[in-house]
């Protein structure tokens, strides 16, 4: 990723629901400091609260939902162009890129997971690692590659599991850990 010197780089936030990870990065973005300023918010999900959240920041939004991806990507892809949208945060985005997405913007995507990649990949990561008696947990920000879960881990944030953990506040403990780094990881890219 080119470095930082002072123009921020137009960004697309992709998500496909709450938007918490969302709020979390307009708010980043609007820091001085910040090398981002979001351009666009898509959704595949036309109910998607971040959605009603980025037209309440008067940031422009996007919804398209196709059965068959490639026509969602092309029509997305177009946008991006035209918007010229230059790096791509995804934010609980429900959807597996393909190929080619990501080949256009390849080193340019990157997406906060709520685990301690390599392990737990894809979904329920939380429910998975509660089974498993895992010690710890925690979540990833990491380029997004044509694997799963797979692309160079940026930053990492590990925490212990207590024994009163259930779902709720597992989830809740990680999410609070992702608002940290996201910004964090996004800061490391560019500086």
């Amino acid at each position: 990723m080119k470095r930082y010197f002072g123009k921020k780089v137009s960004t697309a936030v992709f998500i496909s629901g709450r938007g918490s990870n969302l709020k979390n990065l307009i708010k980043f973005s609007r820091n001085k400091k910040s090398p981002i300023k979001i351009d666009l918010v898509f959704s595949n999900n036309r109910n998607a609260y971040g959605l009603s959240y980025a037209k309440i920041e008067k940031i422009n939004t996007l919804f398209i939902n196709d059965k068959k991806f490639y026509i969602l990507e092309k029509k997305l892809l177009k946008i991006l162009k035209e918007k010229k949208i230059k790096f791509i945060c995804l934010a609980g985005f429900m959807r597996i890129l393909t190929n080619n997405f990501i080949k256009k913007f390849k080193g340019r995507i990157i997406n906060i997971h709520p685990s301690l990649l390599p392990k737990y990949k894809g979904l329920n990561t939380h429910r998975r690692v509660l089974d498993n008696n895992e010690i710890y947990t925690g979540c990833t920000v990491h380029f997004v590659n044509y694997k799963l879960d797979s692309g160079k881990i940026i930053l990492q944030k590990k925490i212990k599991i207590f024994k009163n953990d259930n779902l709720k506040k597992l989830s809740k403990r990680v999410l609070k850990e992702e608002h940290k780094i996201y910004p964090k990881a996004i800061m490391k890219i560019f500086s």
